[in-house]
Protein backbone atom coordinates (compact mmCIF):
# COMPACT_ATOMS: atom_id res chain seq x y z
CA UNK A 1 0.00 0.00 0.00
CA UNK A 2 2.80 2.38 0.79
CA UNK A 3 4.38 1.56 -2.50
CA UNK A 4 1.18 2.39 -4.27
CA UNK A 5 0.74 5.57 -2.25
CA UNK A 6 4.32 6.52 -3.20
CA UNK A 7 3.63 5.89 -6.87
CA UNK A 8 0.44 7.96 -6.71
CA UNK A 9 2.37 10.75 -4.99
CA UNK A 10 5.09 10.67 -7.64
CA UNK A 11 2.43 10.70 -10.35
CA UNK A 12 0.66 13.65 -8.74
CA UNK A 13 3.92 15.57 -8.37
CA UNK A 14 4.77 14.79 -11.98
CA UNK A 15 1.30 15.89 -13.10
CA UNK A 16 1.66 19.09 -11.04
CA UNK A 17 4.99 19.76 -12.75
CA UNK A 18 3.42 19.27 -16.18
CA UNK A 19 0.53 21.59 -15.29
CA UNK A 20 2.88 24.22 -13.84
CA UNK A 21 5.17 23.97 -16.88
CA UNK A 22 2.19 24.26 -19.22
CA UNK A 23 0.90 27.34 -17.41
CA UNK A 24 4.32 28.98 -17.47
CA UNK A 25 4.70 28.16 -21.16
CA UNK A 26 1.24 29.63 -21.87
CA UNK A 27 2.06 32.82 -19.94
CA UNK A 28 5.36 33.27 -21.78
CA UNK A 29 3.72 32.70 -25.18
CA UNK A 30 0.86 35.07 -24.30
CA UNK A 31 3.28 37.79 -23.20
CA UNK A 32 5.40 37.29 -26.32
CA UNK A 33 2.33 37.58 -28.52
CA UNK A 34 1.18 40.77 -26.77
CA UNK A 35 4.66 42.22 -27.13
CA UNK A 36 4.75 41.33 -30.83
CA UNK A 37 1.30 42.90 -31.34
CA UNK A 38 2.42 46.09 -29.59
CA UNK A 39 5.57 46.22 -31.68
CA UNK A 40 3.50 45.78 -34.88
CA UNK A 41 1.10 48.53 -33.81
CA UNK A 42 4.05 50.82 -33.12
CA UNK A 43 5.58 49.97 -36.50
CA UNK A 44 2.28 50.74 -38.24
CA UNK A 45 1.93 54.00 -36.30
CA UNK A 46 5.47 55.00 -37.30
CA UNK A 47 4.78 54.15 -40.94
CA UNK A 48 1.57 56.21 -40.87
CA UNK A 49 3.41 59.14 -39.27
CA UNK A 50 6.12 58.99 -41.93
CA UNK A 51 3.52 58.82 -44.72
CA UNK A 52 1.72 61.86 -43.30
CA UNK A 53 5.00 63.73 -42.97
CA UNK A 54 5.82 62.94 -46.60
CA UNK A 55 2.36 64.16 -47.69
CA UNK A 56 2.81 67.36 -45.72
CA UNK A 57 6.26 67.98 -47.20
CA UNK A 58 4.89 67.44 -50.71
CA UNK A 59 2.04 69.84 -50.00
CA UNK A 60 4.41 72.47 -48.62
CA UNK A 61 6.60 72.09 -51.69
CA UNK A 62 3.55 72.47 -53.95
CA UNK A 63 2.34 75.58 -52.11
CA UNK A 64 5.78 77.21 -52.12
CA UNK A 65 6.31 76.39 -55.79
CA UNK A 66 2.97 77.84 -56.89
CA UNK A 67 3.43 80.86 -54.59
CA UNK A 68 6.77 81.53 -56.31
CA UNK A 69 4.96 81.44 -59.67
CA UNK A 70 2.40 83.89 -58.30
CA UNK A 71 5.18 86.19 -57.09
CA UNK A 72 6.73 86.11 -60.56
CA UNK A 73 3.32 87.08 -61.96
CA UNK A 74 3.16 89.98 -59.51
CA UNK A 75 6.62 91.14 -60.60
CA UNK A 76 5.66 90.95 -64.28
CA UNK A 77 2.18 92.49 -63.86
CA UNK A 78 1.43 94.76 -66.82
CA UNK A 79 -0.08 98.14 -66.10
CA UNK A 80 -3.12 97.25 -68.20
CA UNK A 81 -4.55 93.86 -69.08
CA UNK A 82 -7.85 92.31 -70.07
CA UNK A 83 -9.53 88.94 -69.74
CA UNK A 84 -7.82 87.70 -72.89
CA UNK A 85 -4.34 89.06 -72.16
CA UNK A 86 -1.74 86.22 -72.02
CA UNK A 87 -0.49 87.44 -68.61
CA UNK A 88 -4.03 87.34 -67.23
CA UNK A 89 -4.74 83.85 -68.54
CA UNK A 90 -1.50 82.43 -67.18
CA UNK A 91 -1.87 84.23 -63.85
CA UNK A 92 -5.48 83.11 -63.44
CA UNK A 93 -4.31 79.49 -63.70
CA UNK A 94 -1.49 80.09 -61.20
CA UNK A 95 -3.77 81.78 -58.69
CA UNK A 96 -6.35 78.99 -58.98
CA UNK A 97 -3.64 76.42 -58.23
CA UNK A 98 -2.41 78.52 -55.31
CA UNK A 99 -5.96 78.74 -53.94
CA UNK A 100 -6.27 74.94 -54.06
CA UNK A 101 -2.88 74.43 -52.41
CA UNK A 102 -3.84 76.88 -49.65
CA UNK A 103 -7.07 74.96 -48.99
CA UNK A 104 -5.17 71.68 -48.84
CA UNK A 105 -2.88 73.19 -46.23
CA UNK A 106 -5.96 73.81 -44.11
CA UNK A 107 -6.85 70.13 -44.34
CA UNK A 108 -3.38 68.71 -43.66
CA UNK A 109 -1.92 71.15 -41.11
CA UNK A 110 -2.86 72.71 -37.78
CA UNK A 111 -4.72 76.01 -38.04
CA UNK A 112 -1.70 78.25 -37.25
CA UNK A 113 0.01 76.96 -40.41
CA UNK A 114 -3.13 77.54 -42.45
CA UNK A 115 -3.61 81.00 -40.97
CA UNK A 116 -0.05 81.94 -41.99
CA UNK A 117 -0.56 80.43 -45.47
CA UNK A 118 -3.86 82.29 -45.80
CA UNK A 119 -2.29 85.64 -44.89
CA UNK A 120 0.48 85.06 -47.43
CA UNK A 121 -2.07 83.98 -50.07
CA UNK A 122 -4.21 87.09 -49.49
CA UNK A 123 -1.17 89.37 -49.80
CA UNK A 124 -0.14 87.60 -53.00
CA UNK A 125 -3.66 87.75 -54.41
CA UNK A 126 -3.93 91.48 -53.66
CA UNK A 127 -0.50 92.16 -55.14
CA UNK A 128 -1.15 90.14 -58.30
CA UNK A 129 -4.57 91.56 -59.13
CA UNK A 130 -4.44 95.08 -57.68
CA UNK A 131 -0.72 95.82 -57.82
CA UNK A 132 1.13 97.97 -55.33
CA UNK A 133 1.40 101.74 -55.06
CA UNK A 134 4.36 103.25 -56.88
CA UNK A 135 7.58 102.88 -54.99
CA UNK A 136 6.55 99.78 -53.03
CA UNK A 137 8.46 96.57 -53.66
CA UNK A 138 6.60 93.30 -54.24
CA UNK A 139 9.35 91.41 -52.44
CA UNK A 140 9.27 93.70 -49.40
CA UNK A 141 5.47 93.70 -49.26
CA UNK A 142 5.27 89.89 -49.24
CA UNK A 143 8.34 89.19 -47.10
CA UNK A 144 6.76 89.30 -43.61
CA UNK A 145 3.88 86.94 -44.34
CA UNK A 146 6.07 84.65 -46.46
CA UNK A 147 8.56 84.26 -43.62
CA UNK A 148 5.78 83.87 -41.04
CA UNK A 149 4.32 81.04 -43.10
CA UNK A 150 7.69 79.31 -43.57
CA UNK A 151 8.57 79.65 -39.87
CA UNK A 152 5.19 78.30 -38.74
CA UNK A 153 5.41 75.37 -41.15
CA UNK A 154 8.95 74.58 -40.02
CA UNK A 155 7.87 74.58 -36.36
CA UNK A 156 5.12 72.07 -37.11
CA UNK A 157 7.33 69.85 -39.26
CA UNK A 158 10.20 69.86 -36.76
Amino acid sequence: MTTMAGQVMVSLISLGGVVLGGMLSYLVQHRTQLSAERAEQQRQQNALSEARRAERLALLERFIEVAAEAERSAFSRPSEFGDTHPWYLKTQDVMNRLWVAERLIRIQFPLPVHDAARAYFLDLNRTVWEGLPDGESVRDYLEDNRLAFLDTARAVMG
